[in-house]
């Protein structure tokens, strides 16, 4: 009899990670860790994709076949982070061409931990929620994966990773290339198709179509690279060497007026870790960290671009230290740390002649700003026999420095706290409830650009969110369900709104967002399962004169998702999956959003064990090939316009997929 251990458990603990086969344990009110990302990454690298197809809390944001963003319940940009091997990592681009999240591919990583709220005192910046990314570690035992993939519209994928070592060395490599033309939607069309289509619906400017040369042009094609050198230098006492490399070249944004020319990024670490110094003392880790990213746009394939085209050429860097300290004092866990971090950001304009390549200066789109930032923070853990309670603490001093003598500095202090509490009322169900309070910056994007119709404020308060999370959460024998809640109260919170008809400036206002996120699992037989989730939210603006619309944009509706597992034989799988998602119809008009009709698209998939070194997976996403948009316009992102209305773009449509894996 096949256990049901082996079975996947729910859609939070879905067998579907963008297809990739995972585990979600150990979920609580401030974050739900999702284990084994790397096994078998088959849709693509994208992992905004992987994490919005697995967890209900997550919505994405699409730009383009690859390189898209998240929300993490209605936040998104600097109010959730992102956070790889403890590197807190930025993307360059004002318009969010290169998020976080795209530094990152999903075979290189082990483990994700998606913080929900304000429960993060570790890292900078954590207003309503962020990721903390934990890629692969070298091993001893010589071990390697070799991944081969192939998809609809030309996707073609290769990825290779390596590992091994000594008790005294370790190391790791890993790679991966993909490319992919450009998808079609349900109704068969390219990006570019989309583009024409926009113009003749009177959605899009004439001179944002694809030049016939570049029509058919790939949508991307991505690099990336990971090493990593594990030694120990004394007993219990490890020197730590990492260094991540990404190189995404051409990547077409159809409804964007720009398509981004490449993305470089470097990420660094050196890291010293010491565990058990005393019987107390049980850790203290060292590290620095440096990433930079290189990020020009242009419009070389667009119609606008064919005698002379625009570049806004963006970099930015960061770099930081931390320190922690970890204590187990009796039956108390301490954590306490000091983070310090910089962060450059800058771009420029210039065009280029398309005949001769000789390139025009146009000034600063972005001037060089630096942030600098110290904190401190703790952490402390105690049960009382059935109660869990952990609490934390940061205080942050921010500094945000313009070159321009003419631009204003900008000074921040904040405190930011939490307190979670877990009750178990038996062996199977158990309730959990959290207050936090937390803030983040305003960035050099939101006070200081002059970026086609969006101006800096130069006197941006920071964003404050206190927050309320409740959960109930069961494991039976037969199925388990969990329930979580939150209501969250924005203070200074940084919008857009109109200086003309069609011109923004940011400004802060006060808000609400509240919502509620249901998982839960029902075991049908020892080899079959049924998965489901769910998540709503709304969010709500405080009266103000410059906001008549009091819906807050980026506030997808009731969305859900419904799967059937079947273990046909041990460790081979077959998943139908359902996805689905109500009519957009609360939106901000006031800032672009428009109302968008509900869908619902059918994805099925068979993984099969070949050997225990070796798997087949063969799938078919939007298997009835439906025409829909699940990214709304909320207008923080500079999107093809024409007579007031924006270009939304299509999904994909019927995408079939093979994935071949061996480990050896």
């Amino acid at each position: 009899m096949i256990s049901k251990k082996i079975i996947p458990l729910s859609l939070v603990t879905v067998a579907v990670l963008g297809a990739n086969e995972v585990t979600l344990p150990n979920v609580n009110v401030e974050s739900t860790t999702i284990t084994e990302v790397s096994q078998n990454a088959q849709l693509s690298a994208d992992l905004a994709q992987a994490l919005s197809s697995s967890v209900p809390s997550i919505d994405m944001n699409r730009r383009s076949g690859i390189a898209n963003d998240i929300y993490i319940r209605g936040q998104k940009r600097d109010n959730i982070s992102v956070n790889v091997d403890g590197t807190k990592v930025c993307g360059a681009c004002v318009n969010r061409m290169d998020p976080p999240t795209s530094h990152i591919v999903t075979n290189q990583i082990d483990t994700i931990e998606v913080i929900e709220g304000p429960y993060d005192v570790e890292n900078f910046g954590t207003l309503s929620g962020g990721l903390k990314i934990t890629t692969k570690k070298p091993s001893i035992k010589p071990q390697g994966e070799l991944n081969f993939g192939m998809g609809s519209w030309g996707y073609k994928k290769i990825g290779v990773s390596g590992s091994g070592g000594t008790e005294r060395i370790r190391a790791l490599i890993s790679a991966s290339y993909e490319t992919s033309n450009q998808y079609e939607d349900g109704d068969g069309n390219t990006l570019a198709e989309q583009v024409d289509n926009a113009i003749a619906n009177g959605s899009a400017p004439s001179s944002a179509a694809y030049q016939t040369q570049y029509h058919d042009v790939d949508s991307y094609t991505k690099k990336s690279i990971m090493t990593k050198l594990f030694i120990e230098t004394l007993q219990n006492q490890e020197l730590r060497l990492s260094y991540t490399g990404n190189r995404s070249d051409d990547v077409l944004y159809a409804n964007s007026k720009m398509d981004a020319a490449y993305d470089d990024s470097n990420i660094y670490s050196i890291e010293y870790n010491i565990d058990d110094v005393t019987k107390e003392y049980k850790n203290i880790n060292i590290q620095y960290y440096y990433s930079d990213v290189d990020h020009p746009m242009d419009t070389k394939y667009r119609i606008s671009g064919a005698t002379s085209y625009s570049t806004n050429h963006l970099k930015t860097s960061m770099q930081g230290v931390k320190l922690k300290n970890s204590f187990e004092v009796e039956s108390y866990k301490f954590l306490l740390g000091l983070d310090g971090s910089k962060r450059t950001w800058e771009g420029e304009k210039y065009s280029t002649n398309a005949t001769t390549g000789v390139v025009t200066p146009m000034g600063v789109s972005l001037t060089h700003t630096q942030t600098d930032n110290k904190a401190i923070f703790a952490k402390a853990e105690k049960s009382f026999g059935d109660l869990k309670i952990q609490t934390g603490a940061r205080f942050d001093t921010t500094e945000i420095d313009p070159d321009d003598i003419t631009k204003n500095e900008n000074d921040y202090t904040a405190l930011s706290a939490n307190v979670l509490a877990t009750y178990s009322l038996d062996a199977k169900n158990s309730i959990f409830l959290g207050f936090g309070s937390s803030a983040r910056v305003p960035d050099a994007r939101e006070l200081y650009p002059v970026v086609d119709n969006i101006t800096g404020n130069q006197n941006l308060k920071q964003t404050k969110n206190r927050e309320i999370d409740l959960g109930y959460e069961t494991k039976q024998d037969s199925f388990t369900f969990k329930a979580k809640t939150f209501y969250s109260m924005l203070e200074d919170y940084i919008y857009l709104k109109h200086t003309t008809p069609t011109a923004y400036t940011f400004e802060n206002i006060d808000g609400t967002v509240y919502g509620v996120e249901l998982s839960g699992s029902y075991f049908v037989t020892d080899a079959m399962t049924v998965d489901a989730s769910a998540s709503y939210k709304r969010g709500k603006k405080a009266s103000t004169s410059t906001q008549s619309d009091r819906d807050l944009a980026d506030m997808a509706p009731l969305r859900g998702k419904v799967a059937l597992n079947y273990e046909y034989m041990r460790d081979s799988i077959a998943t139908l999956e359902m996805q689905a998602s109500d009519r957009w119809d609360n939106i901000d008009s006031n800032s672009g959003e428009q109302e968008l009709s509900g869908w619902s698209v059918y994805n099925a998939k068979v993984k099969h064990t070949l050997s225990k070194s070796a798997d087949i997976t063969v799938g078919v996403n939007n298997l009835f090939d439906t025409t829909y948009i699940q990214s709304n316009s909320y207008v923080d992102l500079i999107l093809l316009n024409s007579s007031g209305t924006t270009m939304l773009l299509n999904e994909p449509g019927r995408y079939f997929y093979t994935n071949v894996n061996f480990k050896f």
